[in-house]
């Protein structure tokens, strides 16, 4: 074999391991995770923000009850959040 071919395979194994990281969950890499409803700032939200959004970031209110954001697991009651969406955008109160 050539240096040309190890070259071409070093470079197709850091390809392939570069796309399995990639792939890896930002919470699996994060420690465990919640999704935690009502807690999240104006376009600040991981995901789930109602009819009519594309999903992260697309909140249009601070505390919007049917927009989550991830938090450390057994935080979210805590920050004043919902482990389930709610209604409303009232400013979550935290739990001591």
């Amino acid at each position: 074999m050539t240096v040309s071919v190890f070259k071409i395979a070093a470079a197709a194994a850091a390809l392939s391991a570069a796309a399995a990281i990639a792939t890896t969950p930002a919470t699996a890499a994060a420690g465990a995770k919640e999704k935690c409803y009502g807690v999240a700032l104006k376009a600040k939200n991981d995901c789930a923000a109602g009819p009519g959004t594309s999903c992260a970031g697309t909140s249009t209110v601070d505390y919007q009850g049917n927009a989550w954001k991830y938090v450390a697991k057994g935080s979210c009651v805590k920050l004043g959040g919902s482990l389930t969406a709610k209604q409303g955008n009232a400013k979550p109160v935290p739990q001591s």
